[in-house]
């Protein structure tokens, strides 16, 4: 048996102000398990994504988190689960005025063809990114694949 407080875990690169790795620190090892606290405006990801290969499935502990999908934005509330299948298409984030906790659960534990799209100011339109770690390796960047532009930097 393992056992962690995740507060006892640092904290990841992401756009959200808490990302916990608790499934590395538990040493799960067919599933991912990541614990998130996000202030208002932020999100879960660094972009519209979807994973091939790995389902996905949110629970919402606290505040309300709005997933973007295909079909258009859903709000999930406090105790409450959202799943999404391999090849889906999502992003969650922040719109409310309260914090928002919630674990998110993915298997299988990699999917290294995590495609992403953010929008590139240069470009003028969501484009695929691929991410870079600065050379100080202080922060993640998230760069346009089409025309090389950094969209976003997390720390």
């Amino acid at each position: 048996m393992e056992r962690i407080a995740h507060e006892d875990l640092d904290s990841m690169f992401a756009p959200a102000d808490v990302k916990r790795p608790v499934g590395d620190a538990l040493g799960t090892e067919h599933l991912a398990l990541n614990y998130y606290e996000l202030a208002p405006g932020e999100r879960f990801g660094v972009g519209y994504h979807r994973h091939p290969t790995q389902e996905e499935v949110f629970y919402v502990l606290e505040g309300t988190a709005t997933f973007e999908t295909e079909e258009g934005d859903v709000d999930v509330g406090p105790e409450t689960l959202v799943r999404f299948a391999p090849g889906e298409w999502q992003v969650g984030r922040n719109d409310g005025p309260d914090r928002v906790r919630a674990l998110a659960i993915g298997a299988p534990p990699e999917s290294p063809e995590t495609e992403v799209l953010r929008a590139c100011p240069d470009c003028g339109e969501r484009t695929h990114q691929r991410f870079e770690i600065t050379d100080d390796k202080t922060a993640l960047l998230s760069i346009c694949e089409d025309c090389g532009a950094v969209t976003g930097e997390f720390d």
